[in-house]
């Protein structure tokens, strides 16, 4: 049997602003609208005033106070929330802008192959935003040679490509040709 269900829980947005809320701005009416950065307060006096006020709340507020000390200034450290993530920054911003840097990955050293575009660069791996792994030219932006699956030194036996894919398939491991009109697979 399926109960009735509330209504009211659908519609908490829009009582948010029930008790009318006047745009400091022009003193109209504030309503609740929706963008794809999410919800906002817009005065509905617009074009004439331009106010608009971020529902969300990824405006870096404190989530935990971490107990230590800023080394810029004294005041504790914080966790904060910001429009690009969890940071740790200091508990006196705007005062002191002292932000704690993430641990970066130390970059993958290059690789000793050729770049069989540009001939130029040399292969080296990279980390894509996602986390994956990819391997591209050195000479970026110059050159845009990548592949994602790991390089190897040699030639193609069929058209002579200088440059083999370790490829990854359910019977092993083969070498396949990194050129993408020919894909060659070849013996160990």
């Amino acid at each position: 049997m399926v109960g009735k269900i509330d209504d009211s829980l659908f519609s908490a947005h829009e009582h948010a602003l029930e008790n009318e809320e006047r745009c400091p701005k022009c003193g109209s009416a504030l309503v609740i609208k929706h963008s794809k950065r999410g919800p906002f307060k817009a005065c509905t006096g617009y074009p004439a005033c331009d106010f608009i006020e971020s529902l969300n709340h990824n405006d870096g507020h404190i989530v935990k106070e971490l107990g230590m000390p800023c080394p810029e200034c004294g005041n504790e450290l914080v966790l904060r929330q910001g429009r690009f993530g969890m940071f740790i920054g200091c508990s006196a911003y705007p005062e002191c802008q002292h932000i704690e840097k993430r641990d970066q990955e130390p970059e993958a050293e290059t690789m000793d192959i050729n770049c069989p575009e540009c001939r130029k660069g040399k292969l080296h791996e990279k980390k894509s935003r996602f986390g994956k792994a990819f391997y591209a030219c050195d000479a970026y932006p110059k050159c845009k040679f990548a592949v994602n699956q790991k390089p190897i030194k040699g030639n193609c036996e069929v058209c002579g490509y200088p440059l083999l894919l370790e490829k990854k398939l359910a019977a092993g491991i083969v070498k396949v040709c990194a050129d993408k009109k020919c894909q060659h697979k070849q013996g160990q």
